[in-house]
């Protein structure tokens, strides 16, 4: 007895196509919710942003999520030296929410700061994918301290001809004013005399610029104007301007 295979072929597709549905989604599954999935933790998109882990092609969407939920943003800053405080609200224009009180980042340490949470993660990204790399790099050292002027303060917008009539990121402690830094062999290096030489101490502050870039949306340098000369403006608000 001789059997038409032919006749059995839809079915065995169909059969095989649904054996394949049931392995992929038994492998996915086992990747995404097992406790020993074999994904690592900055590949899974189901493992909150940590600071720590190496940047894939999640880091900035899980970064994103972090920034948007205020519960998200604390846990995700919880290998920095900060605490929780309460709220600051000075008026509908001024204020701090969530708030921290910042002292350190990674290897570097701050002078206190109260910031907000936001401002602070985007600062422990920066620090720790982009700062200390620079360092490495240009003085063959580590960034000990992020020297700083302010984050939150509640005034306008400065600008060279007066002020600008509109509110500053800083009115919300939606941005730090950056000066300096002391590197870990004990050098100081500030923008105000250090961005314009041609040594490793220049190089390192252009690095380090440029890597605040992919960090926040406005980076403003000494190359923006002469309000800047001193200090990088990292803001967390707005987008897409790195001068």
């Amino acid at each position: 007895m001789r059997y038409d295979w032919k006749a059995f072929r839809p079915a065995l597709r169909r059969a095989v196509l649904r054996f394949s549905l049931v392995v992929i989604l038994f492998g996915g599954y086992v990747t995404l919710f097992h406790p020993k999935s074999p994904l690592p933790d900055e590949w899974h998109p189901l493992t909150p942003l940590d600071v720590k882990a190496p940047v894939s092609g999640l880091t900035k969407w899980k970064l994103r999520n972090a920034l948007s939920d205020d519960a998200a943003c604390l846990q995700a800053l919880r290998g920095s030296r900060y605490a929780q405080l309460e709220s600051l609200r000075e008026s509908a224009q001024c204020h701090i929410s969530p708030r921290v009180a910042l002292t350190g980042l990674g290897a570097a340490r701050l002078e206190r700061i109260e910031t907000r949470c936001q401002t602070a993660l985007r600062l422990a990204m920066w620090e720790r994918h982009g700062l200390q790399a620079a360092a490495e790099r240009h003085l063959g050292a580590q960034v000990s301290e992020i020297r700083h002027f302010s984050s939150y303060s509640c005034r306008e917008i400065r600008r060279p001809g007066g002020s600008g009539g509109r509110m500053s990121s800083h009115a919300t402690a939606d941005a730090i004013d950056v000066s300096g830094f002391r590197i870990s062999d004990g050098r100081l290096i500030q923008l105000k005399s250090d961005w314009a030489g041609p040594g490793p101490a220049a190089r390192f502050l252009r690095d380090a610029f440029a890597s605040a870039c992919l960090r926040f949306p406005v980076a403003l340098g000494p190359g923006y104007n002469a309000l800047h000369a001193d200090h990088f403006h990292l803001q967390g608000s707005g987008w897409g301007l790195c001068r």
